[in-house]
């Protein structure tokens, strides 16, 4: 009988609701300039293959300067009040942003997971911290291992990431 593979969206949300993942997550965007959507398409696929990281990586980096980085931009310049502007309405404002920054996440993760081809194996392909590492080393500037390991580490606490 065939093991039930969660779609890429649900292992996503699922990982990132580990405790320590947002955090790693979060460093490794905002402090290492690393694309966390490709990193986590990169765990699910258990990928290691260069030409399919770095045809992966190529799309994020499109996504990220179409839409992500702007969507992100914006929602956090909503952060602050912001007068005269009234806070409720600026606050709804900026929910309805990261409602389409979730999408836009949504859709590259989608769209990365086209890539592989097939769904995640449940073994066989790399691990954690050896894909996070081949998917960083596919972007443009490798993020430091310690955030990387950090990562692997938050996402080892689910047993189907190991």
């Amino acid at each position: 009988m065939p093991i039930w593979t969660p779609s890429i969206w649900d292992w996503a949300l699922a990982a990132y609701a580990l405790p320590g993942v947002p955090e790693a997550c979060l460093a490794l965007q905002d402090e290492h300039g690393q694309n966390t959507s490709l990193l986590l398409w990169a765990v699910y696929a258990e990928a290691r293959d260069p030409a399919m990281l770095a045809r992966g990586a190529e799309a994020a980096r499109a996504w990220d300067a179409t839409a992500l980085k702007p969507l992100r931009e914006v929602r956090r310049a909503l952060k602050p009040a912001l007068p005269p502007f009234p806070d409720g309405a600026r606050q709804a404002l900026r929910e309805e942003v990261k409602g389409l920054e979730l999408a836009a996440e949504r859709l590259l993760l989608e769209t990365l997971a086209g890539l592989c081809g097939a769904p995640r194996r449940a073994s066989g392909g790399a691990p954690a911290l050896e894909a996070l590492e081949a998917a960083s080393q596919a972007w443009d500037k490798p993020a430091p291992p310690a955030a990387l390991a950090a990562l692997a580490a938050a996402l080892a606490q689910d047993p189907r990431s190991a």
